[in-house]
């Protein structure tokens, strides 16, 4: 089989637009028959300075602001407790702070006029919103590259929409920020990411996600917008659990049921899309117990601390390569009401691609003695 890659760090800025020709961009794309090199697609490439250093500040600000809304009420209460605790709140603030001015002061400004940016998003141009600067440098900093098979090269998946199913999460999956392709590579269809519903009434993070798209992950908001707006949808399969790894990549999607019923009433295909390097850009400490895992898994919110680059907490990603992978598509007919054996028979189908996915890529990405475990 043909498989397509490409770079999409290396792609030119002028290029990284809504306007831009879907062509142009598939122009730069290179193929294989059969598999990519081995270490092929691992390499992290250089990138300037400032791309480096706006990451830097800009992903632990985004980190760190996700966290603030649960951890403020604790951290008050610590302060009126005591005097260590007082302190403590003042050095949160004090860090938020600083994170916040040198991204305002310095690195907005400069950004958004090299990639000729508008001062603000959209309150409904979507589409044009998901091409941030932010997002731009994340595929910068990850070396990010995209590979996929001819059975979603255009015009495969073109005049319907898809929901793309990505494991694993990691700590956080910059692999699926570069919003555009999801939107432009595939079939023109804007698409949806989804997230907790609780991350859409944060306050501040929640305007800009809302902008580019995001939508609560709730059956309702995923069927009307593969039906009645007929537009893709995204989806971190394994959610919370995808943060908890060990040696062989973990997969935890053997109950992850509910997005084949969806797409099983709505008639859309399912597209597995595998994020390698995801587990390699922070260290998630992970407790012998299971303890953290078991309460983020009930509670669907992270509660395991990670470290990224120069042992950071909550800090910026280290410099890994991220290769996005997508697998052949799950095509689901349209059944109105599924049955628990139609449910399960192409939920195997899907986990079966993933595991031919992985096998597929794996070599290429540096990691030929790993296993894709499904649990």
């Amino acid at each position: 089989m043909k498989y397509y890659k490409l770079d999409c760090a290396a792609l030119p800025d002028r290029l990284f637009h809504k306007s831009t020709d879907v062509k142009e961009w598939l122009s730069l794309a290179t193929t294989t028959n059969g598999k990519f090199a081995p270490n092929s697609l691992n390499r992290v490439a250089p990138i300037d300075r400032d791309v480096e250093l706006e990451r830097i500040v800009g992903i632990s600000l985004y980190l760190i602001g996700n966290t603030l809304p649960f951890m403020l009420p604790l951290l008050v209460i610590a302060a009126l407790l005591s005097s260590v605790g007082k302190l403590l709140l003042v050095g949160v603030l004090l860090y938020v702070g600083i994170l916040f001015a040198i991204t305002r002061v310095f690195f907005y400004p400069k950004f958004i006029k090299r990639y000729q940016r508008g001062n603000k998003l959209s309150d409904t141009d979507i589409r044009g919103n998901q091409y941030l600067y932010t997002e731009r440098n994340n595929q910068k900093y990850t070396s990010l590259q995209f590979v996929w098979p001819e059975l979603v090269q255009r015009p495969a998946l073109e005049g319907q929409p898809v929901i793309f199913c990505a494991i694993p999460h990691g700590a956080a999956p910059l692999g699926i920020t570069a919003y555009p392709m999801w939107s432009k590579l595939f079939n023109g269809a804007l698409c949806h990411w989804v997230c907790a519903p609780v991350v859409l009434k944060l306050p501040i993070i929640s305007h800009f996600m809302k902008r580019i798209g995001y939508i609560p992950a709730k059956s309702k908001a995923i069927m009307d917008t593969l039906t009645k707006k007929e537009e893709n949808v995204g989806i971190i399969l394994d959610g919370v659990s995808g943060m908890f790894q060990s040696h062989d990549e973990i997969a935890h999607i053997k109950k992850r049921k509910g997005i084949v019923k969806i797409a099983l009433r709505a008639g859309v295909p399912i597209i597995p899309v595998f994020g390698f390097g995801h587990t390699s850009l922070w260290r998630v400490v992970v407790d012998p117990l299971g303890i953290l895992e078991t309460l983020s898994v009930k509670l669907d919110v992270a509660l395991c601390p990670f470290f990224g680059r120069f042992g950071w907490f909550l800090g910026p990603p280290r410099r890994v390569a991220v290769c996005t992978c997508l697998g052949e598509p799950v095509r689901c007919p349209k059944i109105d009401e599924p049955t628990q054996a139609d449910i399960d028979k192409y939920h195997d189908m899907l986990v079966q691609n993933y595991i031919q996915l992985f096998e597929q890529h794996k070599e290429a990405y540096g990691w030929a003695d790993k296993k894709l475990k499904i649990v």
